[in-house]
């Protein structure tokens, strides 16, 4: 019998309809977080839809299908329909139908398929045909040890996830030891969770673990679970981050919480070509080749030396040429870190197949509740056009539109009126166009860091942040990623990107990191403008892990009603 306080409707078409008013309602969204992806989330009813990759990265980090079918009908509120649940059954089943196993001769790889049929579906795939050797094993090809990440490629576009089962090489062996407390004379211990990431990842060594990615959100340390699977692995280490600033935040974490020494860590990027036993180098230094005709002449970085463990910081990011230069690095451990594995380019199958599987999910607001990151309050404020802006924003294309109301000036003052609000607080100003950060660090007296900024003097801002010498920090999207700022406790979003899900939730992780005061995220947006439109889009992936924005406009400002709740200690 239909139960109408359930808050799932589950229909035909793989779509689940989550009652956000009903009692159950947040309980089933973490239910459905390991296995459902979010499309839409208005006021009253949030749309998820199951995917292939949705339930296969929920295979690989060990849910079955029964689970998933019995959370389905614990919380649907009419019966699931059958067709889903025998879909759920069968997407589940070719989850490691095909297999890859090591071969007698090093230079190829067994690929097995479980059953005649689908031996013989591989062997009439024209995408497949220019890797697939005859073998003499049955059901089985022969594929070069190159091609073994691209044939993984192609079989996950064609609905077969491999289940790569080749031993992964050891690398050159590195002690690298976690210390019990800091060089700075802290108290430093794992938390469960991190642990669990570490292990989820690392398994028993054996075949069919030491690939994989973690995702956890910014704030929960991400950067230790790496440092524990290191120290796990003792192994010479290669790390991949998005920015400079990233790297020596990396350097930094490293000497300060493992036994390695300064000798052994090597930075790679456009300021230094150090190659040590532990290297942390950024994609950009990767990609940087003299011209679109040209090699990528710092490729050679994966093959100096032997490397037992590649970590792939923000993976998320992973550009493209780094994926291809992946595809063959199939026989290094290879561990992906990020807050979400949402890519704008739809290219989460790269990932997944390229760097390894989601070994480990945990939703964001259940570490807020054990106070292991801040409790956050997000804020969205509409503001209106000035009269004089009109004009222009009715007859422009909509890209210029974007802009316009991107950049409306008023805006402005609304930021004034917030830094009054927090003036005990860290801030950070974070937008997308540099005319207007320039406007909004001049009239709020604020120091600014965008791409041209040296990488000394961002250093030399971050640090004063740190330290709380500045209190307010205006920053265009070079602070997205990866950049530690651990007081800071309110973000003014007055800008960003054409709707990016993932630049979303890399903000909001600036703002997350545990501390005594919990934490604001505002975002300006021009009323009715694209700019709502867009703001709607960014929001999913918050959503999506239970945050929930409240809605204002400049005249409750005017008004002086309150914007947020009181800061209240973190339990």
């Amino acid at each position: 019998m239909p139960n109408p306080l359930l808050p799932l409707i589950i229909q035909g078409d793989r779509s689940i309809l989550l009652d956000v008013h009903s009692p159950d309602a947040l309980e089933a969204r973490f239910a459905l977080i390991p296995f459902a992806e979010l499309e839409k989330s208005p006021e009253h009813l949030h749309t998820y839809r199951l995917t292939g990759l949705s339930l296969w990265n929920a295979a690989s980090a060990g849910l079955t299908a029964e689970k998933i079918i019995t959370t389905l009908h614990r919380f649907a509120r009419f019966d699931v329909p059958p067709a889903v649940i025998s879909w759920i059954e069968e997407t589940f089943g070719r989850y490691g139908k095909i297999t890859l196993t090591a071969c007698e001769d090093p230079a190829f790889l067994y690929l097995t398929a479980e059953s005649e049929r689908i031996y013989r579906e591989l062997k009439a795939a024209p995408k497949l045909s220019k890797y697939l050797l005859a073998a003499e094993k049955p059901h089985s090809f022969l594929i070069a040890l190159l091609n073994r990440g691209t044939v993984k490629q192609v079989l996950l576009k064609m609905g077969w996830p491999v289940r790569d089962q080749v031993p992964l090489k050891d690398g050159a062996p590195l002690a690298i030891p976690l210390r019990t407390q800091t060089k700075k004379g802290m108290d430093f211990s794992i938390r469960n969770y991190q642990r669990e990431a570490a292990e989820a990842f690392t398994g028993d060594k054996g075949p069919g673990t030491g690939f994989g990615t973690i995702v956890l959100p910014c704030g929960a340390g991400k950067t230790i679970v790496g440092m524990l699977v290191m120290s796990m692995l003792n192994t010479d280490t290669l790390i991949l981050t998005t920015n400079t600033a990233a790297v020596y935040q990396w350097k930094r974490e490293l000497l300060d919480k493992t036994g390695l020494e300064d000798d052994c860590i090597g930075i790679y990027s456009s300021d230094s070509k150090e190659i040590k036993p532990v290297t942390v180098a950024t994609y950009q230094i990767l990609t940087w080749r003299p011209d679109t005709e040209s090699e990528f002449p710092h490729f050679r970085l994966f093959r100096e030396r032997n490397w037992g463990l590649i970590i792939y910081d923000e993976v998320h990011l992973l550009p493209a040429p780094v994926f291809r230069i992946t595809a063959e690095l199939q026989v290094i451990r290879r561990l992906g870190l990020t807050a979400t594995l949402i890519r704008e380019d739809g290219c989460e199958g790269d990932v997944f197949s390229l760097v390894g599987p989601k070994r480990y999910d945990v939703p964001w607001k259940e570490l807020e509740e054990k106070g292991w990151i801040a409790h956050a309050y997000c804020t969205e404020i509409r503001i209106p056009l000035p009269v004089s802006k009109e004009i222009e924003y009715a007859a422009a294309p909509l890209r210029e539109k974007h802009r316009i109301a991107s950049e409306n000036e008023a805006k402005i003052e609304v930021a004034r009126q917030l830094l009054m609000r927090h003036s005990e607080d860290q801030i950070l100003i974070i937008g997308q166009y540099i005319t207007q950060l320039k406007k909004i660090a001049e009239a709020v007296h604020a120091p600014l860091i965008t791409g041209k900024t040296p990488n000394a003097e961002r250093e030399s801002l971050y640090e004063a942040f740190r330290s709380g010498s500045i209190s307010v920090l205006v920053v265009s999207k070079v602070a997205n990623f990866a950049i530690d700022l651990p007081d800071a406790s309110v973000a003014i979003q007055i800008s960003g990107t054409f709707g990016s899900r993932q630049e979303e939730a890399q903000r909001l992780g600036r703002i997350l990191r545990p501390k005594e005061r919990n934490a604001f995220f505002y975002t300006l947006v021009t009323r009715h403008s694209v700019e709502e439109e867009c703001a709607d889009h960014r929001q999913k992936f918050l959503a999506e892990q239970g945050y929930a924005y409240s809605l204002i406009t400049d005249t409750d400002m005017q008004l002086n009603l309150p914007l947020c709740a009181p800061s209240l200690k973190n339990s």
